[in-house]
């Protein structure tokens, strides 16, 4: 589960050097370093997409797809720093609180259509309609006047200083001639969309695959990559196989494939393996809703109680670090004074007891009034990581008399039948991450409508100030202040048991060349 605003980084293999067509190899004209166009890449994926449709999706899968379908105002390049997409350029006045955006002329959508300002009203309108079901509505929601000038320029203004309004328009745009007539929700094309970029859809089989194919009439040129198969494959051994029979070409490596299984020669001529620091974190999130969690300190003994050390060298291998609050170390808005719970189950059990839950008949789980301390931690299928991380918490709660049950569900029932309709108890689950630390939409307590992210329920009247402090300030040491004592807060007071930070491990087939990590990682 993620972010959509904070899925500019998808892999859009525009850089990715294919194989020399086989008339150029015949000739003895192949050159490795020179890009050819063709080829299909395979990439597999644990759950399916829900929504094609970026004002609506919520889940990573369809994020990825989104993100080769649709295209931003802006985006992040390869270093991190903002860059137009369909806006060619920008002006900012008023102390940061209007932007003109000047849209490029040269855009089509994938029907033939042009792209125009109009586009990019019915996008904005749709977010911010309340029947709308996006989880997307809070950064739009501050703009107080959109006016069109003219076919391909347009002035936004907002309420006040906004200062993560560049990065807001990442924002997929969709096609007003496309959805202007009929139920946005349930919309025919949310499965069959219609985009400006890199690659058009051409079909999908639920729980099967996605097809896509390269857009030639792309206004940043054609990708080198002719097609796209996005495989559902809901079991990470599964894909490995898969990967090392060659019916697929990409995926993100579990620790044990990337250090035992992945070090032989054959395997090496064949593909090519990345490390580096995710901007991400796995969490283990509680429905403070469930009077079990509602009290601070029984979420404090918890943190006590889970080993995360354990969990980084059992499951990680060593190939992560602990996460101490919403932003991890690489984050300029990171505080490293945050606290810290160090393993210690004597801590924890001794909270408890002082809060009242005891052992009062014998059977080793802790009792109050009545109800034993017993809950049942849901993820997703196909992730091996959170799957051992949630064994792990089982077993270290159950030294300090909690019982905790772990089930895992199919993805897209696990999002829309429970965490959209807050039925559960825990969730183990992470965040991928924008670089700007604005998490409005994630601890806002204004955010915790169905399809929204902050699905856990979290409140206090101090975060929701301090969130909307920071997205009011251009000033990086003011906002850097706010973001470390969010991060302070929300590591004392443990909505989440915040695990860890592990690190991205992607595999390519090695007929694809020319990849590079930069700080974006490799998804640029």
């Amino acid at each position: 589960m993620t972010v959509q605003k904070e899925l500019s980084l998808f892999l859009l293999l525009l850089l990715l050097w294919s194989c020399q067509r086989k008339e150029e190899a015949r000739k003895g004209k192949a050159d490795s370093s020179a890009p050819a166009y063709g080829d299909t890449i395979v990439e597999a994926s644990i759950g399916d997409a829900s929504y094609l449709n970026p004002v609506l999706a919520s889940d990573s899968a369809s994020g990825d797809i989104n993100g080769y379908v649709f295209n931003g105002l802006t985006k992040y390049d390869k270093n991190l720093n903002i860059v137009g997409e369909l806006a060619s350029s920008w002006d900012i006045s008023l102390e940061g609180r209007q932007i003109t955006f000047h849209l490029r002329k040269n855009v089509t959508w994938h029907d033939g259509k042009p792209f125009t300002a109009r586009d990019v009203e019915f996008t904005y309108r749709k977010l911010v309609d309340p029947e709308v079901k996006t989880p997307y509505s809070s950064d739009f929601l501050l703009i107080e006047k959109f006016e069109i000038l003219d076919s391909h320029t347009i002035r936004l203004t907002y309420k006040e200083p906004f200062a993560p309004a560049l990065e807001s328009w990442g924002m997929g745009i969709i096609p007003e001639h496309i959805f202007k007539k009929g139920d946005f929700n349930s919309h025919p094309a949310n499965r069959s969309p219609v985009g400006t970029g890199p690659y058009k859809f051409v079909e999908w089989k639920t729980d099967q695959k996605i097809v896509l194919e390269s857009n030639h009439r792309y206004f940043e040129g054609r990708p080198y990559i002719d097609r796209i198969v996005y495989r559902i494959i809901p079991d990470q051994s599964v894909q490995f196989l898969e990967l090392k029979r060659g019916s697929i070409d990409m995926m993100g490596l579990t620790p044990d494939q990337y250090l035992k299984e992945t070090q032989g020669r054959d395997f090496l001529s064949r593909f090519n393996k990345f490390r580096y620091p995710s901007f991400s974190y796995t969490y283990l999130g509680y429905n403070l809703k469930n009077p079990l969690f509602k009290n601070i300190r029984v979420r404090q003994a918890m943190a006590y109680a889970i080993n995360k050390e354990e969990i980084i060298k059992g499951v990680l291998l060593g190939m992560g670090k602990p996460a101490t609050g919403p932003y991890p170390p690489q984050s300029w808005a990171y505080n490293p004074d945050a606290k810290e719970y160090e393993y210690s189950p004597e801590k924890a059990r001794r909270i408890l007891n002082e809060l009242g839950w005891k052992d009062s008949d014998g059977d080793g789980i802790l009792d109050k009034d009545g109800r034993s301390f017993s809950f049942l931690i849901l993820t997703n299928q196909g992730n091996k990581l959170r799957a051992l991380t949630g064994e792990i918490i089982q077993a270290n709660l159950k030294r300090v008399g909690i019982r905790a049950e772990l089930r895992i569900l199919e993805w897209s029932s696990f999002i829309h039948q429970y965490i959209d309709k807050r039925e559960f108890d825990a969730v183990i689950l992470g965040w991928a991450l924008s670089r700007d630390p604005d998490q409005y939409s994630i601890w806002h307590s204004s955010q915790q409508g169905e399809g929204q992210y902050n699905f856990v329920s979290y409140s206090n009247p101090t975060v929701d100030e301090l969130l909307a402090r920071g997205r009011k300030s251009f000033d990086r040491e003011e906002r850097e202040r706010i973001y470390k004592k969010i991060h302070s807060i929300l590591a004392r007071e443990q909505p989440y048991c915040f695990l860890y930070v592990p690190d991205a491990l992607p595999v390519i087939h090695a007929r694809f060349h020319g990849i590079r990590v930069a700080p974006a990682g490799i998804g640029y």
